[in-house]
Parts: structure tokens; sequence; C-alpha cells
């Protein structure tokens, strides 16, 4: 394998090997006595953080889904809230990963704030949000956003963009001046967790990593991981 989009000529290429790539981690240290009590205020902390330290859509997050059989579907989707019952993202019902989570209701979010040498794993199953609360979030979406969740039919095949365009052209004409309906094919989920690990990296590869975990009666241990 060559790096040479990634260094100038003279300076990758060939000879490059992947030492070049290896940094230590040196910012900060996780130790148990700087968790919350519940993962939920300990994810707003460091979400807080993630804001104020000016990361790129903090809440951007890998979900990872499964089919039925394991074969394994990853994609990035955006935060759209967080309480004690989950973690809230929409998306369109009949999309590869809608597909998924209809016939294998479990999947895993991954919030990777490099910059700050963190991130947040949560794994657990999913569940559809109330209609009345995708009701309420589609309609404070922008309009274009609106029209797009009907434009697109999320992951199938399409002959060309101007599929996309046109069948956008075709809804601003026919709901000019109307309020824009939820599609019956979109709306919210909400990962409802069973473990939230959090993830600092430390120096020669000893990091930290402190999970906690969803007891039977509902209440949370924090374990610490092995890196």
């Amino acid at each position: 394998m060559t790096f040479d989009r990634f260094w100038p000529a003279g300076q990758g290429g060939d000879n490059m090997s992947m030492a070049h790539l290896r940094k230590d981690y040196t910012l900060a240290g996780l130790a148990e006595t700087d968790l919350t009590k519940d993962p939920f205020r300990q994810f707003d902390k460091w979400f807080t953080e993630a804001g104020a330290a000016k990361i790129p859509e903090p809440n951007a997050a890998t979900l990872a889904t499964a089919t039925r059989d394991g074969r394994p579907g990853a994609r990035t989707v955006l935060l759209k809230g967080v309480d004690g019952r989950g973690f809230v993202f929409y998306s369109n019902y009949e999309s590869r990963k809608g597909r998924e989570l209809e016939a294998n209701p479990r999947a895993a979010l991954v919030f990777p704030w490099i910059a700050m040498e963190r991130q947040v794993i949560v794994e657990g199953t999913v569940t559809r949000v109330a209609r009345e609360e995708a009701e309420a979030y589609f309609h404070s979406r922008p309009l274009a956003h609106q029209l797009g969740a009907w434009a697109s039919p999320q992951s199938t095949i399409v002959s060309g963009r101007s599929v996309l365009e046109d069948n956008f052209k075709a809804l601003e004409k026919k709901h000019a001046g109307r309020p824009v309906p939820l599609p019956p094919h979109w709306g919210g989920y909400r990962l409802n967790p069973e473990t939230v690990e959090f993830w600092q990296g430390r120096r020669n590869r000893l990091h930290d990593r402190l999970r906690y975990r969803r007891e039977t009666d509902g209440s949370w241990i924090v374990e610490r991981l092995a890196p």
C-alpha cells in the first residue's frame, strides 16, 4: 500500500511505513472518580466539552447495524436527542438501516471525538420513537429537508441524480404554500443502551476505557476494560 495521495512526492510513496501515522495520546486521563453516577449525565458532560472544543458536528456518530444473519452495515447519522430513555436519530424506515433494524433491532453508536482523544460507544436495543415525537421533529426541520425526506427513496438504486432533483421539484410545486406532511416511511429511532463506554486515549496505548453496564434492576455499574 502506498500513501502518495496523503504526502507530496518524495515524502511518501512506497517507502512510507505505518510508523509515520503513529501518535501517542497525552491530553487527559479518565478515572472512575471522574465519572457521574449515570451514563446520560456523563455523555452530556463530554458532549458539552466537545462543543466547547469546537469539534465539527459533535453529534455525528457511526451507526452500526446488522441483518438477521449477522451481515454488518455502518454509516454516519446525527444524534438529535438524548435523555434517560436513550439516544435518538432519524431516518427513512425503508432505507438499508431501517430494514436491518426491523429485522435485528440491536445497534451501536460510536462518537469519534478524535481531536479530544476521546470516543463514546453506545450499544443496545432500538425502537421507533412515537409518531407524535417524530411529527414534532419533522416540522422543526427546514422546508427543503422535509421535501428531501419525500424526494429520496433512500438506499434504492436510481438511474441518475436527475431522478432526485425532478422528484424534489415536483414536491416543491405540490406543497407550495402548504405544510408538508410527515412521510409514513420516515421517523425516529431510539437506542436504549445496555452499555455506554467512555474511551480516553493515553500514553503507550494504555487507554482508559470505562464502561457503564445496566443491571437487571435498571441500575448502572462501572467496569474498567483493558485497552
